[in-house]
């Protein structure tokens, strides 16, 4: 699989060997998106961290996604009625929801669990949280971006969701009133004012739904130009550089085995996305996380590029453009921690693009990829000090949203690291929630 050149970048020869190293203050698990910004706000802090990354920095589920900064995005998977609305299409291989047929008891059990949440008491709890996360991260970004100069493609364009028909476009509106409260509710557009904003949408295409808080990134020139920064911190990566065991003793952990020998650390954090729970299971932690596997296709921009991204509402497909590409992403697949490429699902993202622009596809495609999102029943994420072990933090299953809540994440666990002031409201994100 070609890899884009924005994450090309070697890591592996910052520390000396592991076998010699002396202990380290903080040492985080996982350096995706969520594991850089928690590096971040702890040297911001004048902790002294380090990162190790099972393959290289920036290459999981934060390198291939469609690199949506969604402040708008309030209300979780787990809505009333989505279960009834999804259940025809689950076992469709070229669905944009599908469960590969299994006697996974792990994933049975979180698919029931995620059906128990769907129903209107949580879904206010979960908005209100998210509201804080996401509001949190966006004001963070803007001083990210200005205060570090980060090469990431920004653009506070927003966001267009895309609806074929008119049934379609009436059936958001509901969804559209409850994030009013928040000042995110986005604005209708048909016919002329649509197209006015957007050309490259297809004459046939009945409206959109325009929420102009939201922004988008190129996630890959993201994570390479932050590792670049947080190396000028003085951060020390290792690459290639798997987990294998810990070592605990008490209420503690005492070491980190690896490959390329064993780290010690004062505070650990485990930000390692989706191989956060098989990681925490050696610990004898639980986290109730599924793989949620997404695919994306990166390609040359078309002649007709779309200005703003669009969600294909119908079709749940993300065109994000950027200056220096394009991409076509979307789709969740629970079917293991494989990253193997399905060619059906590949192909419906084009084929679904198709239905909504004049030129959807451009020439030549840089690269087809596939990753794991860290998938909880509640749609939120799992921040907080693990049960059991007071210098081990959590830090994952954010999901969908694991590029727009990194910021408010890694403050958050600053915070929790160095016992300060939370400054937002921990508690709907707390690990002990599962027990």
């Amino acid at each position: 699989m070609a890899k884009s050149p924005a994450t090309v970048n070697p890591g592996k020869a910052l520390l000396p060997s592991m076998h010699s190293m002396k202990p380290v203050d903080v040492l985080i698990v996982g350096g995706g998106a969520v594991g850089l910004a928690c590096a971040h706000y702890l040297v911001q802090a004048g902790r002294e961290v380090c990162v190790i990354e099972r393959d290289t920095v920036g290459n999981g589920a934060s390198h291939g996604n469609c690199g949506l900064v969604v402040a708008s995005y309030l209300l979780p998977l787990c809505a009333p009625g989505v279960v009834r609305k999804e259940l025809r299409g689950l076992l469709r291989p070229d669905s944009p929801l599908y469960i590969k047929p299994s006697l996974d008891l792990a994933l049975w059990s979180w698919l029931v669990k995620f059906a128990a949440r769907c129903r209107p008491a949580f879904l206010q709890e979960a908005v209100r949280a998210r509201e804080r996360l996401l509001g949190s991260s966006d004001r963070l970004f803007q001083a990210l971006l200005r205060d570090h100069a980060l090469d990431a493609e920004f653009e506070r364009r927003g966001h267009l969701i895309v609806f074929r028909t008119e049934h379609g476009m009436q059936g958001y509106e509901a969804k559209n009133e409850q994030l009013r409260p928040f000042g995110h509710a986005a604005e209708p557009l048909t016919g002329r004012a649509l197209r006015a904003l957007e050309p490259a949408l297809r004459e046939d295409v009945f409206g959109a739904w325009y929420h102009s808080t939201d922004s988008h990134l190129r996630p890959d020139r993201l994570l390479a130009s932050w590792k670049q920064v947080l190396i000028e911190s003085g951060v020390g990566f290792e690459e290639g550089c798997r987990l294998e065991r810990f070592r605990s003793a008490g209420d503690r952990v005492t070491g980190v085995v690896t490959p390329k020998g064993e780290f010690t650390a004062a505070e650990v954090v485990l930000a390692a996305g989706a191989w956060s729970a098989p990681i925490a299971a050696e610990l004898g932690l639980r986290l109730p996380l599924q793989p949620g596997k997404g695919y994306s296709v990166t390609m040359a921009r078309p002649a007709v590029c779309p200005r703003i991204p669009c969600s294909f509402a119908e079709r749940r497909v993300v065109a994000t453009p950027w200056p220096s590409g394009y991409r076509l992403g979307g789709t969740m697949e629970f079917s293991g921690f494989s990253t193997a490429l399905d060619p059906r699902r590949l192909a419906a993202l084009t084929a679904a693009a198709g239905e909504y622009l004049t030129d959807p596809v451009g020439h030549p495609v840089v690269e087809r990829w596939a990753g794991l999102r860290p998938m909880t029943y509640d749609d939120l994420p799992v921040i907080g000090r693990a049960p059991r072990f007071r210098n081990l933090t959590l830090a994952t299953g954010h999901g969908m949203l694991g590029i727009t809540t990194a910021p408010a994440t890694g403050k958050l666990v600053a915070e929790i690291v160095c016992g300060r002031e939370p400054h937002i409201d921990p508690r709907p994100f707390r690990p002990e929630r599962f027990n």
